[in-house]
C-alpha cells in the first residue's frame, strides 16, 4: 500500500487558501488599484501556455534598481511558472508602472541563494519601527530562512526589456 501523498507545507501555509483560488481573480480585480501601487507586490501578466491568453497573478516581490525577484511558493507546479517556461516575455504592473519585461527562471541552488542573500525579501509593514527591526536585527534570521526556503523552489528574475526601460507617460498609472 502506498503512503498517502501529503501536500507540501508551502501549499498548506500559503496566504491564499486553496478553496479561495477560484475566486482569486475576483480578489485581484477588487483590490487591483491597491496592489498596483503597493510596495512589495507585483501584478504579473503571463501568456497562457495552452491558450495564449493573458493570465494575471499577484505575487510578493523584492524590487531592486534593475530587476524584480519573485519566489514561487508552489515550485514548478505554479501555472505562472509553467507559463514563463513557455513564454518568457511578461508584463509587470508594479508601483504604478506597466512595463514589458523578460522573466528568467533560476534553478541553480547557489545562484538562488546568492540572489536572496543579496536581496532578502522584506514585506513592508505599516509601522516604521517594525520595518527597521526587520531590516536590522531580524535580517540574519530572514536571510537564513530564505536560503533554506529557495532550495526546492524556483526563483524568477524579471528584468524590464531594454525598449521598455522608460515606459511612455500613458502607461503610468495614477499621478
Amino acid at each position: 500500500m502506498h503512503p498517502r501523498r501529503r501536500e507540501p507545507l508551502a501549499a498548506r501555509l500559503h496566504f491564499i487558501p486553496r478553496w479561495i483560488r477560484p475566486a482569486q481573480g475576483a480578489i485581484v480585480r477588487l483590490f487591483r488599484r491597491y496592489f498596483e501601487q503597493a510596495p512589495g507586490w507585483v501584478l504579473l501578466t503571463t501568456t497562457g501556455r495552452r491558450t495564449g491568453l493573458p493570465r494575471e497573478v499577484l505575487l510578493p516581490c523584492e524590487r531592486t534598481r534593475d530587476m524584480l525577484i519573485v519566489i514561487s511558493t508552489y515550485g514548478r507546479r505554479s501555472d505562472w511558472i509553467r507559463n514563463i517556461g513557455h513564454h518568457s516575455e511578461v508584463r509587470v504592473t508594479c508601483a504604478g508602472w506597466v512595463v514589458r519585461a523578460e522573466a528568467d527562471i533560476v534553478e541553480a541552488l547557489e545562484a538562488k541563494r546568492a540572489l536572496v542573500t543579496a536581496h532578502p525579501f522584506f514585506v513592508p509593514a505599516p509601522f516604521a519601527a517594525l520595518n527597521f527591526l526587520h531590516r536590522t536585527l531580524l535580517r540574519p534570521a530572514s536571510v537564513a530562512f530564505l536560503r533554506w526556503w529557495v532550495r526546492s523552489r524556483p526563483v524568477v528574475v524579471i528584468r524590464p526589456r531594454r525598449d521598455a526601460a522608460a515606459p511612455p507617460a500613458e502607461t503610468r498609472r495614477g499621478g
